[in-house]
C-alpha cells in the first residue's frame, strides 16, 4: 500500500533574512535567503510554474525528501551537469536551480519514492551549509522585476501567436493549454509555463532558467517557438505526403482485387497468375536437381501467396527468373574426332605445340573415358601470343561453347560470388551470369588476366575462385544470391596471366601451368603469312592481286620495327603498309604494289630497334653473354677494366642485387684460382675492378651472367684476349661449378640472330634444347659445360694480348641500343 504524504504551502513556510553584507560586503542592500535541502536531479531541469514526476532513488535524496516534508519546508531543486554521476558533488551541479514544493509522494515496492514536484521561484545557491545525510544549501531568491513596455507587450503577442501555431500543428498539446498560457498575467510566468510545455533539450531549458531578464527571456521563447513550428511543420508535411502514398497504394490494391474479381467473372486469368504458372513449369522443366527443385516451388508457393504489390514479389519473381534460366543439364556433344581436332587446331594457331598436345591427350581420354575430370589451364606467356584466341580455338575443336571473364582489375569478391539477395539490385556474381550466357553446363571457360585481381577491404577475389578452379569442390559452387549448389565441374576453366608469381600459392597449385614462351622470328613469319595478312587484306578490302610483300619484308618488319614476344604491333605494322596501299587503290592506281625489304623504311619511316650482335674482334676484358626479356632475348656485353687500387670491385649498368651477388662470386672465384690461371700473386691488393653493362638505363638482374662476368675479369687479370663469336649462359658459384638457368630458348635465337657460332650452357640446361627449332640447332655449336675451367678453355684464346687500357673500343653502329625501346632484363 502506497504512502501518501501532504506538506504545507509556501506561505506555511519559515523564512529568515539575512543582512546582506554578510554575504558580499555591502551595507546598503538587503536580499531574502532560504536555507534549504537540496535535491539533485539529472537530465531534466524544474521551471517555475511547472509540476514535473519524479523518481527518487539516492539515499541522499530521500532523505532531503523526508526532511522537506517532515518539516514542511521546501527543497532546492537543481540540475546536475552530468546524468551519470550517482553522488554528485558541488562542482558538478549547476549555480542556479528552482524552489521546489512536493504535492505527492509515493513509496514504491523496491524503496525508491515517486514525487509530484512544483516549481515556485528561481534561486541562487551561495553556499553549501551541510553535507550528510543529505546536502543543505543557502540560496537567495531571484525576484522578477517586470515593468510594462511595449518591447515586452509585443514578445508577449509574437509568443503566444507562435505557440498557437505549434498547438494546432503537434499532436501532445491541447488546446487548453493555450488558453492557460494566455490567462497568465505576469510575463515571466508565462514564459516559463510556454517552455515548460515544450518538449527542449536539458541544456536549453537550464540556460533559460538562469536568464533572469524578462525581455531575454521572451526573446528566447520566441526563438524556441519558431524553431518548433518550423520542425512541426516539416513533419506535418511528411506525414501528408505519407498518407497520400499509403492512400494510393490502398486505393490500387482495392482496384487490383476488383479487377480480379471481374476478370474471373469474364474467363480471363490474371497475369500474374499466369506469369506463376510459367515459372512453375520452367522450374519442373528446367532439370535441375530435386533439392533446388523443392527450393524453387516453396519460392513460388510464397510468390502466391503474397499480393503482386508487394516489395517481396519482384525480388522472388527475378530470383526464380535466374533459378530457371541457368543451364542444369544442357550440355553440347563433345568433339572426339581427334584428327578434326589437330585439323582445327593446326588452321587457327601455328606452332604452341604444347598446348595442342595437352587438348589432344583430353580429347583422347575423354574420348575412352567420361569420368574424367575437366583440366584447369593456365597458359603464362607475354602478351600478343595468342592465350586468348587459343582458347576460342580450343572451344570450336571440342565443339563447345566459348565464354570469356576478364578478371583484371576485380576487386570485390561479391563480383565473383555475387551479393545476398537482401540487397538492393543484388544479382549472381560473373560465374552464374557467364554460366546463364553459355547456355550449357559444359563451356569452354576463359577466365582472363588472372593475375591482375586485386585485392581491398571487399574481399580477396582470388580466394574466391579456389572453389570454381578446384576439381574436387566446383562440382557444388555456392554463388551468395543462388544460395544452392551449382555444378562447374563440366566445364573447361582455361586461365591466363602474363607472369606467375602475383597469382596466390592456394590459387596456382589448382592449376595446369602451361608456358608460352613467345614466338621465334621463323614462327612470326608463319603466323604473318597464314593469318595476319589474309585478315587484314580482307578489313582493308584489299586482293592478294594489290600488293605482295616478300619474307624478306617481313623479317624486316620483324627485326627492326617491333621488339615483342607476340605478334600484335605486327600486325600493326601491317596494317599501316596496308593502309598506304589501300589509299593508292582508291586513288585509281592499277599496278601491283611490290614491296620487299628495302622499301619498308618509306612505310614504316626510320628503323625504331636495334638488337646486339657479336664483336667485332677478338679483345681482353670483354665477354658476350645472353639475357632473356619479356620480348624475348638478346646478346648482353659485359665489360671488365683493372685499374691502379686496392680491390675495390665497381659494378655499374644498374644491376640488381641477385647480379651484383654474381659479380662478387665472379671475383672471390678469380682469386681462389690465380696461380691456375696464370695471374700476378696479391693482385687484388693493386687493382680495383671495374665491371660495366652496355645499355645502362635498362634494368638487369639475376643469376645467368655468373659466367660471363667472372670470363670478362679473368680475361682482363690473365690480357688473353676472348673469341668474339662464343656467347655464354648459366650460374657461377664460388668453387666455380656452373649451374643451370632458365630462357634457354630465347637465348639461344637472339645468339643466332647475332652471328653467334658457339653457345656455352649449363649441361643440365641440354634437355631445354629441345623447345628450340632444328634448324638452328644444326647451325650453331653447343659446349655443354659442368665446372669454370671448361669454360675458360673454350673462351680465351692462349695468346697475350696488349693491355693499355685506352685501347680501341670499335663497335659498329648497329651495336648500339636504343635504351627506350628495350624492355627489363632478366640475365
Amino acid at each position: 500500500m502506497d504512502e501518501i504524504t501532504k506538506v504545507a504551502t509556501p506561505e506555511q513556510l519559515h523564512s529568515k533574512q539575512v543582512a546582506n553584507d554578510e554575504l558580499n560586503g555591502s551595507k546598503e542592500k538587503q536580499r531574502e535567503v532560504l536555507e534549504l535541502p537540496l535535491l539533485p536531479v539529472r537530465n531534466t531541469v524544474l521551471l517555475p510554474n511547472a509540476t514535473v514526476p519524479l523518481l527518487v532513488g539516492r539515499d541522499q535524496s530521500i532523505k532531503a525528501i523526508e526532511e522537506a516534508t517532515g518539516k514542511n519546508q521546501a527543497l532546492f531543486v537543481v540540475t546536475q551537469l552530468k546524468e551519470d554521476l550517482e553522488e554528485p558533488g558541488v562542482d558538478d551541479l549547476y549555480t542556479v536551480g528552482v524552489e521546489g514544493f512536493i504535492d505527492r509522494v509515493l513509496k514504491m515496492p523496491d524503496g525508491t519514492l515517486s514525487i509530484l514536484i512544483r516549481g515556485q521561484r528561481r534561486l541562487r545557491r551561495l553556499q553549501l551549509t551541510q553535507h550528510t545525510p543529505f546536502i543543505r544549501a543557502l540560496t537567495e531568491i531571484i525576484e522578477d522585476e517586470v515593468e510594462s513596455t511595449l518591447a515586452l507587450e509585443a514578445l508577449k503577442r509574437a509568443a503566444l501567436a507562435l505557440f498557437e501555431k505549434c498547438i494546432k500543428l503537434s499532436n501532445e498539446l491541447s488546446e487548453e493549454v493555450y488558453i492557460t498560457a494566455m490567462n497568465i498575467d505576469h510575463l515571466g510566468a508565462m514564459a516559463d509555463f510556454i517552455i515548460s510545455s515544450l518538449d527542449s533539450p536539458t541544456a536549453v531549458r537550464q540556460r533559460f532558467l538562469e536568464t533572469f531578464d524578462i525581455e531575454q527571456r521572451l526573446q528566447q521563447v520566441n526563438i524556441l517557438l519558431a524553431k518548433e513550428l518550423d520542425i512541426l511543420e516539416l513533419e506535418h508535411q511528411i506525414q501528408s505526403q505519407v498518407q497520400q502514398e499509403l492512400d494510393k497504394h490502398q486505393r490500387e490494391y482495392f482496384l487490383r482485387e476488383q479487377l480480379k474479381i471481374i476478370q474471373r467473372e469474364l474467363g480471363e486469368g490474371d497475369s500474374g497468375l499466369l506469369e506463376n504458372e510459367e515459372l512453375r513449369t520452367k522450374i519442373h522443366t528446367s532439370g535441375m536437381p530435386e533439392a533446388i527443385k523443392t527450393r524453387a516451388t516453396k519460392e513460388l508457393n510464397r510468390l502466391n501467396a503474397m499480393p503482386s504489390i508487394a516489395p517481396d514479389s519482384s525480388i522472388i519473381r527475378t530470383y526464380l527468373d535466374w533459378l530457371t534460366s541457368l543451364p542444369w543439364q544442357k550440355a553440347t556433344p563433345d568433339r572426339l574426332n581427334l584428327k578434326e581436332a589437330e585439323i582445327i587446331l593446326d588452321e587457327n594457331h601455328y606452332g604452341l605445340n604444347k598446348v595442342k598436345e595437352r587438348i589432344l591427350e583430353y580429347i583422347a581420354v575423354r574420348k575412352l573415358s567420361c569420368s574424367m575430370r575437366s583440366p584447369i589451364l593456365c597458359l603464362v606467356g607475354p602478351p600478343g601470343v595468342g592465350k586468348t584466341s587459343l582458347g576460342r580455338s580450343i572451344a570450336q575443336a571440342l565443339n563447345r561453347k566459348f565464354v570469356r571473364l576478364s578478371l583484371g582489375g576485380v576487386q570485390d569478391e561479391a563480383e565473383i560470388r555475387g551479393h545476398r539477395r537482401t540487397y538492393v539490385g543484388a544479382l549472381p556474381g560473373r560465374i552464374i551470369q557467364t554460366m546463364k550466357r553459355a547456355g550449357t553446363i559444359n563451356p569452354l571457360f576463359v577466365l582472363d588476366e588472372i593475375d591482375k585481381i586485386g585485392t581491398s577491404f571487399r574481399g580477396d577475389p582470388a580466394a574466391a575462385l579456389l572453389e570454381v578452379l578446384d576439381p574436387e569442390q566446383n562440382n557444388s559452387f555456392s554463388d551468395h544470391y543462388l544460395e544452392v549448389p551449382y555444378d562447374l565441374s563440366h566445364a573447361i576453366f582455361l586461365t591466363t596471366a602474363n607472369i606467375l608469381h602475383p597469382i596466390p600459392e592456394a590459387l596456382r597449385d589448382r592449376l595446369e601451368i602451361i608456358e608460352l614462351p613467345g614466338y621465334t622470328e621463323e614462327e612470326k613469319l608463319h603466323i604473318a603469312r597464314q593469318f595476319l595478312l589474309p585478315r587484314q587484306l580482307a578489313e582493308h578490302g584489299l586482293k592478294p592481286t594489290h600488293i605482295e610483300i616478300n619474307d624478306e619484308a617481313i623479317y624486316r618488319i620483324i627485326r627492326e620495327y617491333t621488339y615483342e614476344a607476340g605478334v600484335r604491333n605486327l600486325e600493326r605494322e601491317l596494317a599501316t603498309i596496308l593502309r598506304k596501299v589501300v589509299r593508292k587503290v582508291a586513288e585509281g592506281r592499277r599496278a601491283k604494289t611490290r614491296i620487299n625489304a628495302s622499301k619498308i623504311p618509306e612505310y614504316l619511316g626510320p628503323q625504331r630497334h636495334y638488337y646486339t650482335v657479336a664483336e667485332e674482334k677478338d679483345e681482353a676484358g670483354i665477354a658476350t653473354g645472353v639475357a632473356w626479356t619479356s620480348a624475348g632475348g638478346d646478346l648482353i656485353t659485359v665489360e671488365a677494366l683493372l685499374l691502379e687500387g686496392r680491390g675495390r670491385l665497381h659494378l655499374t649498368g644498374q644491376l640488381g642485387d641477385v647480379m651484383k651477388e654474381s659479380a662478387q662470386a665472379a671475383l672471390s672465384y678469380a682469386r681462389s684460382r690465380a696461380a691456375h690461371f696464370g695471374l700476378e700473386k696479391r693482385f687484388y691488393e693493386k687493382y680495383d675492378f671495374h665491371l660495366h653493362l652496355p645499355a645502362g638505363a635498362t634494368p638487369k638482374d639475376g643469376p645467368s651472367a655468373g659466367i660471363t662476368m667472372a670470363t670478362a675479369l679473368i680475361s682482363a687479370l690473365s690480357k688473353r684476349s676472348t673469341r668474339r663469336d662464343v656467347a655464354m649462359t648459366g650460374e657461377i658459384t664460388l668453387r666455380g661449378r656452373v649451374l643451370p638457368v632458365g630462357g634457354i630458348k630465347e637465348k639461344v635465337l637472339a645468339a643466332h640472330r647475332a652471328g653467334i657460332k658457339t653457345f656455352i650452357l649449363p649441361k643440365r640446361n641440354i634437355r631445354d634444347l629441345e623447345d628450340v627449332p632444328q634448324e638452328i640447332i644444326k647451325v650453331l655449336q653447343f659446349v655443354p659445360v659442368e665446372h669454370m675451367d671448361d669454360v675458360i678453355q673454350t673462351v680465351l684464346h692462349a695468346n697475350i694480348t696488349d693491355a693499355d687500357p685506352a685501347r680501341e673500343q670499335a663497335l659498329p653502329a648497329q651495336t648500339t641500343e636504343s635504351a627506350k625501346a628495350r624492355k627489363h632484363k632478366g640475365i
